[in-house]
């Protein structure tokens, strides 16, 4: 099942053209990786997918649920309340964690389930507890942000997003804030969601992960895709000039 189908997105700020006419589905239980220079457009059209930026042109489609359709050229978003419904189809991990300073790691990951799906609260608690426990978090329930590790952050962030059950979860360089040793953390983590066939898209820079976890690769450069095919395809073995120097580059 098709649960994310992008056609021809285009976003600018201001005379800058950040994205050109971008397409490309993610099916379910794939896991999408997408990776490219710093200032490719990336972390944009993540930001644009998952709803936090507007977009200039191109239609959206979520699990078969139409966000944004084209009409003369325009976008043409959907009512707000259809909007809501659609984005609870995705979970979004950010690059620096984005937990609630203020909130417990245990009333970072039940507060939405509770008051914005409103769901039972013992019953999001038992699931909380058993995300912790996968995130080897169980003796940190209550602790605060603070006084955890910058992966015991982003391992929260993670369980945040699962506890709203969603269709698919977007990462934003979900390691860049991270030494080496937690990156590993980390990345386990996103290995064991993509046994467990957890639809993915993923902006990294770690090469190795992409090679071994993806199903997809998309190579963006200068807000357009360049090459995008199996990590095989793509990594190991790329058609484009543009793909093969920035590999070439990371190996150095």
């Amino acid at each position: 099942m098709n649960l994310l189908e992008i056609k021809n997105l285009k976003k600018s700020f201001g005379d800058l053209e950040v994205l050109k006419d971008i397409s490309m589905s993610v099916n379910e239980g794939e896991v999408v990786s997408i990776l490219g220079p710093s200032g490719s457009g990336k972390s944009t059209f993540l930001r644009c997918i998952s709803m936090l930026e507007t977009i200039d042109g191109g239609s959206m489609t979520y699990c078969g649920q139409t966000a944004v359709s084209e009409k003369d050229g325009k976008p043409v978003y959907v009512s707000k309340a259809e909007l809501n419904e659609i984005k609870h189809s995705f979970g979004l991990v950010f690059q620096n964690f984005n937990l609630f300073p203020h909130y417990t790691v245990l009333k970072n990951i039940t507060d939405a389930p509770i008051h914005v799906l409103k769901r039972n609260k013992e019953e999001v608690m038992k699931e909380a507890e058993v995300l912790l426990k996968k995130m080897g978090l169980s003796d940190k329930g209550d602790f605060y942000p603070y006084q955890l590790s910058g992966g015991q952050q982003q391992r929260v962030a993670i369980a945040r997003a699962l506890a709203m059950k969603p269709k698919m979860i977007f990462f934003d360089e979900p390691t860049s804030a991270l030494d080496p040793e937690l990156t590993a953390e980390i990345l386990k983590v996103l290995k064991e969601l993509a046994a467990e066939k957890m639809t993915m898209v993923i902006v990294t820079h770690e090469i190795d992960f992409a090679r071994s976890v993806s199903s997809h690769v998309v190579f963006m450069d200068g807000g357009m895709i360049i090459e995008q095919g199996k990590p095989k395809d793509v990594i190991d073995n790329p058609s484009n000039e543009r793909t093969k120097a920035f590999l070439k580059k990371l190996e150095q």
